[in-house]
């Protein structure tokens, strides 16, 4: 994926209200950007921060500015670290045409935001003759406390805690059911779930591997130029924080 305009440098004032940023560009003008992000963006938000901004020029939208990159040092030097949670469908969606997903690949159909279980959609319903339908989930991970150890999540999520039941449903009904983690960090060696943040949600992964459901962590090389599926990490036991 690339990013479709060339990125603009700011420096990060405060991110408020969950989608809201207020940043300061080369000219010295104070402006506020879009955050596509609800979650804490832990590590990712001190003031004075380097960030990446894109500008639309769609006069329809309220904020031309939207937030897309961080540079960070998680001890390996500064690196640029996505921080749209809407990218990761659209990266794996990408990756999994061109078979870069070695573990979902061969499947001739693919559909996306496919409604299941009670209340839900999975992110992709993969379909092929003579092979178990595979209910794809993915989900964005940028947060890194210990240097290469990524972890998700960085906040509460029950609607995450839902998603593990209702895929481990599919497993029982004898389906594939995947939860893949993407990474948005390039120098992550490894994922785990962080269990101190939301030790719901970790108790609930490890029951829905338990029953069946596959777990698959990538990292992403990511880049002023644009965003993409790297390489797979390991899985490794639930972070204490």
């Amino acid at each position: 994926m690339r990013f479709a305009v060339p990125l603009i440098p700011a420096t990060l004032v405060r991110r408020y209200k969950r989608f809201l940023a207020d940043v300061i560009l080369p000219s010295s003008e104070e402006i506020t950007a879009h955050v596509a992000n609800p979650g804490a963006m832990t590590g990712l938000a001190a003031p004075g921060t380097r960030v990446w901004l894109s500008k639309s020029d769609d006069p329809k939208r309220k904020l031309p500015y939207a937030w897309e990159l961080a540079e960070v040092d998680f001890g390996s030097g500064v690196e640029c670290v996505g921080v749209d949670t809407a990218y990761p469908n659209r990266l794996v969606h990408e990756a999994l045409l061109a078979e870069r997903i070695p573990e979902c690949a061969g499947y001739p159909s693919l559909r996306r935001e496919v409604r299941y279980g009670e209340n839900s959609r999975v992110d992709f319903l993969l379909e092929g003759v003579g092979r178990p339908v595979c209910y794809l989930e993915v989900k964005n991970v940028h947060l890194m406390r210990t240097p290469g150890l990524a972890e998700f999540p960085d906040s509460v999520t029950a609607r995450g805690a839902r998603h593990m039941q209702e895929l481990a449903a599919m497993a029982d009904a004898g389906a594939r059911a995947v939860v893949l983690f993407l990474i948005q960090i390039g120098s992550a060696t490894r994922f785990a779930p962080a269990a101190d943040i939301d030790p719901a949600y970790a108790a609930s992964l490890e029951a829905a591997r338990v029953r069946g459901v596959e777990a698959l962590a990538y990292t992403c090389a990511v880049t002023t130029e644009g965003i993409v599926v790297d390489r797979r990490v390991p899985i490794v036991a639930a972070s204490a924080g």
